[in-house]
């Protein structure tokens, strides 16, 4: 079978770009590895937090961050087009299968929320159950852990939390609390989260704490407050307590990731489009020196799968999208798509500091105007193939902070783009 459009990855902008399409009557497929990095994020959607001194007006800084790095992938994108993501974004969490689990915040204004550290860490747009622990200005904070979940360390975030500059005084205590439960000796986020989708467990969880919070304090718990009904979870726990309650991202696996994978796959599935797991995209099906579709490894077999259009988005370096072997040669792996920023023969690879930007930092496929991958000369190599999310060359999204954003970005531009095409295609038809 023959579809429009082939995605490859199930990151943000993978996913995005597929929903998008699908929900505009396009034959989707979607191709991957495994689940992509939404297991591994907070699922934040930073949009500019540093650049490099912190941000606070991601939407107003942006064009100055562009001009500052030529190249960037936000430079490919205007703020409007960003707006409009965004609030598309914004719309599939409500609408989606884990009730109105909604997200908040615009590019108006970043958000400080305390990170799985006790960092501060500016954020435009996040989950409603995080909202409450934007630190700007101050705040007076109760930080909940549990023994015997071994990815959250309250006193650790409370401890650096207290010392962080954010405009106001941040007072911060800890408590470690035993589960109800019993049971395992060791709690992974998600066995907790699940947990927490039952009413019982949170009215055992609050009776431990209720009567240590001061008056003003805020409640911070690890962000497992529920899989399948988040809000649900997050509201009873605000109204028992009495008091504003946010979540913390803990180390992987990230839950509130897994609550995105899980919006968009079923939006994506309600609208009609298909995902394959386990399909690991090995190079270009090829007609004339024309991009036809991609040829998959399904176990043990190579099957070719036809495609109008494909959207690369199998990530970085991190992420195995692009790889370097051992004589400092970059490839990306699905298309064999040229690399750009790679330093050349000779150059420095690394710098003396582990946090500076490195040489490779802004590694990745080099797209024109139409997030088309090009060559050295500028040339397109497929003119069917847009390239989005952290494939792209020319971020720092780990200093930036923006991470999420670009990936939201360029993977819905990319769906915009493909849909602009096949309209002007229809009409001259």
């Amino acid at each position: 079978m023959s579809h429009d459009t082939i995605v490859i990855g199930t990151g943000m902008a993978g996913l995005v770009a597929a929903v998008r399409l699908a929900q505009s009557g396009a034959r989707v497929l979607v191709l991957a590895k495994g689940v992509g990095s939404t297991h591994l994020c907070p699922s934040t959607i930073d949009v500019l937090g540093y650049g490099p001194q912190r941000i606070e007006r991601p939407g107003e800084a942006l064009a100055a961050h562009v001009e500052a790095n030529p190249g960037h992938p936000y430079g490919l994108v205007e703020v409007s087009g960003l707006e409009a993501a965004v609030e598309w974004f914004k719309e599939q969490t409500v609408s989606g299968p884990l009730g109105p689990y909604a997200y908040v915040g615009s590019l108006e204004q970043n958000k400080l929320l305390p990170t799985a550290v006790g960092a501060a860490k500016p954020s435009a747009v996040v989950p409603e159950t995080m909202a409450a622990g934007d630190l700007r200005g101050g705040a007076s904070l109760h930080i909940v852990g549990f023994r015997k979940l071994k990815d959250f360390h309250s006193a650790l975030v409370a401890d650096n939390v207290s010392r962080t500059e954010v405009g106001g005084p941040v007072e911060a205590r800890s408590a470690e609390l035993d589960l109800p439960a019993g049971g395992r000796v060791d709690l992974n986020g998600l066995a907790l989260a699940r947990h927490f989708d039952d009413a019982a467990f949170r009215s055992a969880v609050v009776a431990q704490i209720v009567r240590r919070l001061g008056a003003e304090e805020r409640v911070g718990f690890p962000a497992v407050l529920g899989i399948k009904d988040p809000h649900g979870a997050w509201a009873d726990l605000e109204h028992r307590l009495g008091r504003p309650v946010f979540e913390i991202p803990t180390l992987p696996p990230s839950v509130p990731g897994m609550r995105v994978f899980a919006i968009l796959r079923e939006a994506l599935r309600r609208s009609g489009g298909e995902l394959i797991l386990n399909a690991e995209v090995v190079g270009p099906a090829l007609e004339n020196g024309r991009l036809v579709g991609v040829r998959a490894n399904l176990g043990r077999r190579e099957v070719v799968h036809p495609a109008d259009h494909v959207v690369l988005a199998t990530g970085g370096f991190a992420s195995g999208g692009l790889e370097l072997d051992s004589r400092w040669k970059a490839r990306e792996r699905a298309l064999g798509l040229p690399v750009a920023g790679v330093p050349a023969p000779g150059e420095p690879r690394f710098t003396d500091s582990y946090f500076e930007e490195q040489p490779l930092s802004r590694a990745g496929v080099a797209v024109d105007r139409e997030l088309r991958p090009v060559g050295p000369g500028g040339e397109p190599v497929y003119d069917n193939v847009r390239v989005a999310g952290a494939t792209l060359a020319g971020a720092v999204p780990w200093t930036e902070k923006s991470g999420d954003g670009i990936s939201l970005a360029t993977g819905f531009r990319a769906a915009e783009l493909i849909l602009q095409t096949t309209t002007v295609a229809a009409v001259t038809a």
